[in-house]
């Protein structure tokens, strides 16, 4: 699943195609994604011009120069693409490729003959119009936590909130409540640099240790979405630009390698922790 630096890299390509543009048509190929899709409300953005472009935790949302705001989730597999009618643009990975276009599902058509086609495998993305009015208060925003990048996010607010509570850290940082954004990769990099084994009980997390994740969850995130995420299987921007983050990996899918600290000696092992994959060092992780 695409992570907050992978929907950042997506949001600022969208940005980049889409701003000030006006929707002259919605094509819709499918009767529902993660959830089944309102047509009616579609025909609400038609002739509208998108204004704004912004990113909640793994979140897209975009707004109209009108009373309504799109939602957007990319789920496991979601992807934007680009299409220019009549000319053939090296936008998108799977250009030719009949087999990935059966998974084009929502067509948006612009003024300008641009196109922007979702398309998601295996459909556990979803595509939502609120009202602007009703927009924060949607089921999604409701209970997430502050986001790694946010100064809210800061050694204070995680020393209270992990508290009396008796989960593992690795679990815990994965809870959007706890933090959002943060996923399965960019939690075992941040435990990786902190020095933290993934099981580790919160109950037994010092103060210092606590320190090291707010540090390296700021850093690695930065890094990440400077890099431009990372392309596990099919990840792209909206352009199908790869990004370059995994070839930074420092554990992540590294199991009995070498450690990548200098003088660790240490080997990579893999763990499951609620169902996850977790991979750290059996000699520098605490």
């Amino acid at each position: 699943m695409p992570e907050l630096p992978e929907v950042e890299v997506v949001k600022r390509s969208l940005k980049r195609g889409i701003i000030n543009l006006s929707i002259k048509k919605v094509i819709i190929k499918t009767n529902k994604l993660r959830y089944i899709l309102n047509k009616n409300k579609f025909k609400l953005i038609k002739n509208k011009k998108i204004t704004k472009i912004r990113r909640r935790s793994k979140y897209i949302i975009i707004f109209f120069d009108s009373n309504f705001s799109m939602l957007i989730h990319l789920g496991m597999t979601g992807k934007f693409f680009f299409q220019k009618k009549n000319i053939s643009l090296n936008l998108s990975f799977y250009h030719n490729n009949q087999k990935e276009r059966k998974h084009d599902h929502i067509i948006f058509v612009f003024n300008s003959n641009l196109r922007l086609i979702f398309n998601d495998v295996r459909k556990f993305g979803f595509i939502k119009i609120y009202e602007k009015k009703k927009f924060l208060l949607n089921q999604h925003f409701k209970n997430l936590g502050p986001e790694p990048l946010k100064n809210k996010f800061n050694y204070n607010y995680l020393k209270t909130y992990i508290e009396g509570r008796k989960r593992t850290i690795k679990d815990l940082l994965m809870d959007q409540k706890c933090v959002s954004g943060l996923g399965n990769i960019y939690v075992n990099e941040i435990l990786f640099f902190s020095g933290v084994r993934p099981a580790k009980k919160i109950k037994k997390i010092t103060n210092f240790e606590i320190k090291k994740i707010i540090e390296f969850s700021k850093k690695i995130i930065s890094k990440a979405i400077a890099l431009g995420g990372s392309s596990i299987k099919d990840f792209s921007s909206s352009s199908g630009k790869k990004g370059s983050f995994q070839q930074h990996f420092s554990v992540y899918g590294k199991k009995d390698e070498n450690c990548s600290k200098v003088k660790c000696g240490g080997k990579i092992k893999k763990i499951v922790i609620a169902n996850r994959a977790s991979f750290f060092c059996n000699k520098c992780q605490k």
